[in-house]
C-alpha cells in the first residue's frame, strides 16, 4: 500500500495547469498511479485527489464512488445550466469549507488507466467532485471559486478548526 504525501496549501504546483499524460510515452504506470491516488484519497477520507496535489504533475486525478474512478485528460463536454452552490472541502486545505457554485449535472470525457476513453454523465455529489478535481488540474483552487464574503467567513472558521485540533493533540 502506498500512500502518497499531499503538498502544502502554498505550494505553486496547486496552482499552476498540469500537464497531459502520455499514454503513447507514459511517464509512469498509469495503473499504479490511481491505485496509489485512490488509496492515498481513502486515507485522507477525501471525496477526490489530483495528482498535482501529491506533488505529479500531471492530468489526473481519481473521485471516490463504486468503484472508484481514475480519470486521465479529463474534458467536460457538457454542463447544465442548472447550478447549485453547496459547501465544498478540499484536502490541500484542512477545514477550510467554501460555499461553491457549479453546474448539478455534466457530460465528461476521459481516458482511464487502460487507455479507453469513455463519455459519461454525473450528477449531484459526483459531478461537484469531479468539476472540483478537474478545478485542480487547470490551476484553480477552490479558495478562488467562492465570493469574498464566503472566502473570508471560511477562512475565519478555518482559524477555530485549527485552534481545535491544536488542543485535541
Amino acid at each position: 500500500m502506498t500512500i502518497l504525501n499531499l503538498v502544502s496549501s502554498n505550494n505553486p504546483i496547486l496552482k499552476t495547469p498540469t500537464q497531459e499524460f502520455d499514454f503513447a510515452n507514459p511517464p509512469m504506470d498509469p495503473a499504479q498511479l490511481v491505485k496509489d491516488l485512490a488509496e492515498t484519497m481513502i486515507d485522507k477520507k477525501g471525496l477526490g485527489l489530483s495528482a498535482n496535489q501529491c506533488g505529479i504533475p500531471y492530468r489526473v486525478f481519481v473521485i471516490n464512488g463504486n468503484p472508484i474512478q481514475g480519470c486521465f485528460n479529463p474534458k467536460i463536454v457538457n454542463a447544465s445550466e442548472d447550478i447549485i452552490s453547496l459547501d465544498e472541502g478540499c484536502l490541500s486545505y484542512p477545514g477550510l469549507i467554501l460555499k461553491v457554485k457549479r453546474p448539478k449535472n455534466i457530460r465528461v470525457r476521459y481516458t482511464m488507466a487502460n487507455g479507453q476513453t469513455v463519455t459519461h454523465k454525473f450528477e449531484g455529489l459526483t459531478a461537484r467532485c469531479f468539476l472540483h478535481e478537474y478545478d485542480h488540474l487547470q490551476g484553480i483552487v477552490h479558495l478562488t471559486k467562492a465570493s469574498l464574503y464566503h472566502r473570508e467567513k471560511a477562512l475565519k472558521n478555518q482559524k477555530i478548526y485549527n485552534r481545535i485540533l491544536e488542543r485535541s493533540a
